[in-house]
């Protein structure tokens, strides 16, 4: 339940504060986001009973969700050249964030403990205040064009439908592997630590990888990147199954920094298509498809007691297949060109 309420606020709901902020255009989304999920998931330690605990959970999703459409719509706008590169900075830095987030709170209850956990919303803090003087204000185009990108997103609904699928596909895959993965190699004969270790190399090399995806997209188109990521990741997850040790953590990482290579360039693709509503598409892109896999991971760690790791995670694998397919009805440009 308690991932249920995180996944509803910080993940499904993004779409409504995309279409706020393109609506009205203030950057109070992106100023305070960083404090409120900072602040509310780091005290979620003092909470008396589950009923608090669940409403700070909340809370700290409305601020992860209020952040992200505008963080990415303003990465986009101020990026006259190459924007999938820019992107995959804004992407990458969230990704790499996510992965010290565990050892990040870990390392600040054992120092001051579970009640004074709170202590660790300082970074949130200092990002808010940072942001506040430096973030630039709403630019001084027709409100009203941006606010509402309806009319645009019918003549481009097929190319956005499939991006959405796209991104659905890729999330399901990675998500479904890197939430088990620790059991996975604890099954194998693992410490947890090390099983852990090992989720961390996973979860950075995927998230870096979309750097080098951002550098390429200025050279070749976003369908033949994409199609290229899908495709290539297929063998090297298959590889990670069946392998022992050392090559499987390699073939794994290996796999998902392919899976991820694209994941910027769905967003900016996205964003080319409906440029004056840069902030519903990005939540659309990020936020609420990757909220629309996690809703699965149930029914995934259902399939696993009932099939085992092994044949669930080439299932997962073998999704990056018709996702290959699908690319094949994008326009052929380069996911750098900024429309």
């Amino acid at each position: 339940m308690l991932v249920g309420v995180l996944v509803f606020s910080s993940s499904l709901t993004q779409p409504v504060y995309g279409l706020l902020s393109d609506r009205f255009r203030s950057r109070a989304f992106v100023v305070l986001g960083p404090a409120l999920a900072g602040l509310f998931i780091s005290s979620l330690g003092l909470a008396p009973s589950f009923n608090s605990l669940l409403f700070l959970l909340f809370i700290a999703g409305v601020g992860i969700a209020s952040y992200h459409p505008q963080g990415a719509a303003l990465t986009h706008r101020h990026s006259e050249r190459n924007p999938a590169f820019h992107m995959s900075i804004y992407v990458t830095a969230g990704t790499v964030g996510f992965a010290l987030g565990p050892l990040y709170i870990t390392s600040v209850i054992q120092h001051f403990g579970l009640p004074n956990s709170f202590w660790a919303t300082i970074p949130g803090l200092l990002v808010s205040l940072f942001l506040y003087f430096h973030v630039p204000g709403p630019t001084s185009g027709p409100a009203h064009l941006e606010g509402r990108p309806s009319a645009r997103l019918r003549t481009v609904l097929r190319p956005l439908l499939v991006l959405y699928t796209l991104v659905v596909l890729r999330s399901i895959t990675h998500s479904g592997i890197a939430s088990f993965l620790p059991l996975y190699y604890i099954q194998h004969g693992y410490s947890a630590y090390t099983a852990n270790r090992f989720l961390t190399i996973f979860l950075f090399a995927g998230g870096a990888s979309g750097l080098a995806g951002g550098w390429l997209a200025s050279r070749f188109s976003g369908k033949k990147l994409l199609a290229f990521s899908f495709i290539t990741s297929v063998p090297l997850f298959l590889a990670f199954l069946t392998s022992q040790g050392i090559w499987s953590v390699l073939f794994g990482s290996a796999g998902a920094a392919f899976l991820l290579l694209t994941n910027p360039l769905n967003v900016v693709m996205a964003q080319n298509l409906v440029p004056h509503g840069a902030s519903t598409i990005a939540a659309l892109t990020m936020g609420f498809a990757w909220g629309m896999a996690g809703l699965l991971i149930p029914i995934i760690g259902s399939a696993i007691e009932i099939f085992g790791f092994e044949s669930t995670f080439a299932v997962l694998t073998l999704l990056a297949l018709p996702a290959f397919i699908l690319t094949f009805l994008l326009p052929d440009e380069k996911a750098g060109d900024k429309h």
